[in-house]
């Protein structure tokens, strides 16, 4: 009699049970997993099961990358108000101070072998000035290969430029004309190397502070997005609850949405407000800066080379065989026309706009009385010219040192002004990652509650 042919036993949840069981642990445990969720889906209490689990764990994620997202951006903000900004500053400063130094020398060169006291300590309070910053720039600036390489350029040649400095002086005091070769050296190694390096610095710190602007205006997207999906959870949980058991609210339920929905306005309203006043600090506060600096910057190598002009004499030439120093003056002064209309443009209020209106309307003077200046020299009169370069009353002097104090005041308010929108930017943002943290636990642990109050029905 043959054998019977071997009849497999039809597949069965038990059978497929015991199958996994002889596997291995992890694929074991998977099995029996699927199994449960299998089956639980197949209940009412197993689909309430998952579908607050599934909600807690939307509402947890919801919490952590809210608190994420706006910890870097308020991380990015804090540095925009505390870092990158003071830093771009200073750069600013160290510029403004080796170019006011430059013009400290020629003032005092041209005053003859007794430099008068006040341009002697302005010189010496610049070139310290300068050097502090730098100190201060390179224990601040890490990270930053750009920033380290100029600092290092600026460390290394500012001592040169001072020596230089000091031979003019020196040369100067005993009547020696060499004392105005060493003076153009000075200057062309100012212009050439000192100043190219402080602006290039000055670019990367501004270039950092631009970087942060964006960082902390991005929006959250995944936050906002993970806050929506959560939300509509929630509404889909209460309606299905209300459409089985005709109950309009379930307490638990009902305050997870409350406190979603609480998050969720904050995180939207929160960062708008904190976009929006960091926004009003970059145009109105570090835009109006960034202008205001150029144009004292501007008027400063003006002025330096408008001494030099009288300090050359005519000796230096350019490539087009006119006076190096008159023609760089002409340039100068344009490009301080230009900014001063830009910050004019760029000003918000009248507190901002009278210091530049008044700068401008002293450029105009200083124009014309170099223009005069330059007449009387070309007709001979050295020391009349001298005398309306560097007179106390109706000289071009005048006009410089009144143009500067006017943008003093000027970048003095804008400072104010980006101070103070930026710190309200920056507190936009404050309490709201663990404010979103702390309600987003809430939330899971009230949709918990409100789950299992159904749960409990089915027992």
């Amino acid at each position: 009699m043959a054998n019977p042919p071997n009849v497999r036993e039809p597949e069965t949840r038990e059978s497929a049970a015991r199958v996994a069981a002889q596997r291995p642990g992890t694929h074991r445990s998977w099995a029996e997993t699927r199994e449960q969720l299998r089956a639980a889906a197949t209940t009412e209490p197993g689909r309430l099961w998952i579908i607050g689990t599934v909600v807690a764990l939307l509402l947890v994620a919801f919490g952590g990358v809210t608190a994420w997202e706006i910890s870097d951006r308020s991380a990015a903000a804090s540095d925009v108000v505390n870092r990158s900004q003071p830093l771009s500053a200073d750069a600013a400063s160290i510029y403004r101070s080796l170019a006011d130094a430059d013009t400290a020398a020629a003032s005092g060169f041209l005053a003859g072998g007794q430099e008068p006291l006040d341009v002697r300590k302005r010189y010496d309070t610049d070139i310290a000035t300068a050097s502090r910053l730098l100190v201060k720039a390179a224990a601040n600036t890490t990270g930053s290969a750009e920033s380290a390489q100029q600092i290092a350029t600026l460390n290394e040649q500012l001592p040169l430029y001072n020596g230089l400095v000091e031979q003019a002086r020196a040369n100067n005091r005993q009547g020696f004309p060499v004392g105005g070769a060493y003076l153009r050296f000075a200057n062309q190694k100012m212009s050439t190397s000192l100043l190219p390096a402080a602006q290039k610095l000055y670019e990367a710190e501004t270039g950092r502070l631009y970087d942060d602007y964006d960082q902390a205006d991005t929006w959250p997207y995944a936050a906002t997005a993970l806050g929506l999906v959560a939300l509509g959870g929630l509404v889909w949980v209460q309606r299905r609850n209300y459409l089985r058991t005709n109950r309009v609210f379930n307490h638990g339920l009902l305050a997870a949405t409350a406190a979603s929905t609480v998050v969720l306005l904050w995180l939207v309203v929160g960062h708008a407000v904190a976009s929006s006043d960091l926004s009003t600090s970059r145009t109105h506060g570090q835009e109006s800066l960034k202008v205001l600096n150029d144009a004292r910057i501007s008027s400063l190598q003006a002025r330096a080379n408008e001494n030099l002009t009288l300090v050359a004499r005519g000796a230096v030439l350019n490539d087009k065989g006119k006076d190096l120093y008159e023609a760089s003056f002409t340039k100068e002064m344009a490009s301080l026309s230009d900014q001063l209309g830009a910050a004019v443009k760029l000003a918000d209020d009248s507190t901002g706009k009278a210091p530049v209106t008044k700068a401008k309307d002293d450029m105009a003077v200083w124009q014309e009385r170099h223009t005069a200046a330059r007449k009387t020299d070309d007709s001979g009169d050295y020391d009349g010219a001298l005398t309306q370069v560097l007179g106390a009353k109706g000289s071009t002097g005048e006009c410089f040192d009144q143009v500067d104090q006017a943008l003093d005041s000027a970048i003095a308010h804008e400072q104010h002004e980006f101070t103070t929108a930026a710190s309200d930017g920056r507190g936009a943002l404050t309490g709201l990652p663990l404010g979103a943290a702390v309600l987003a636990v809430l939330a899971a642990a009230g949709a918990g509650v409100g789950i299992s109050r159904r749960l409990a029905e089915y027992r």
